[in-house]
């Protein structure tokens, strides 16, 4: 997969994530809060609460199972939220929150990931909320 090609299965995610979101009540504030130690996808208001949502897409038939780590290539798109990545966003909302002047508002950290059939144009989005970081 070229980056290219990468790219646009990303933003196919993140649009799915935020109409995703958006059927669930929450407005959406901002996408791709962008600096040089770390990158937000979304960033979307639920109530009194600011969300700060990774995306993690990836191609899977829907129907398939995914939920396996093999020796194939399937994987689950949330294993690519590791360690450093929760650091990287950590520093970025933090800056975002100091930026915004939003250092007393209550937040939190969610993973969607976006399993994309692009044949069947259909998408599985799952969410996992307040990641702690």
């Amino acid at each position: 997969m070229t980056i290219t090609e990468k790219r646009r299965l990303g933003d196919i995610g993140e649009n799915v994530a935020c109409e995703y979101l958006r059927r669930h009540g929450f407005s959406i504030i901002e996408r791709n809060y962008l600096r040089k130690w770390g990158e937000i996808d979304i960033i979307a208001r639920k109530g009194e609460v600011v969300h700060f949502i990774e995306v993690k897409s990836a191609r899977q038939r829907i129907g398939q199972v995914s939920h396996v780590t093999s020796k194939d290539g399937a994987y689950r798109p949330e294993e690519n939220v590791h360690p450093q990545k929760l650091k990287r966003l950590s520093r970025a909302i933090q800056t975002y929150l100091l930026e915004k002047r939003l250092d007393d508002t209550d937040w939190q950290l969610d993973v969607m990931t976006a399993q994309i059939d692009e044949e069947a144009r259909q998408a599985r989005v799952e969410m996992l909320e307040n990641i702690i970081i």
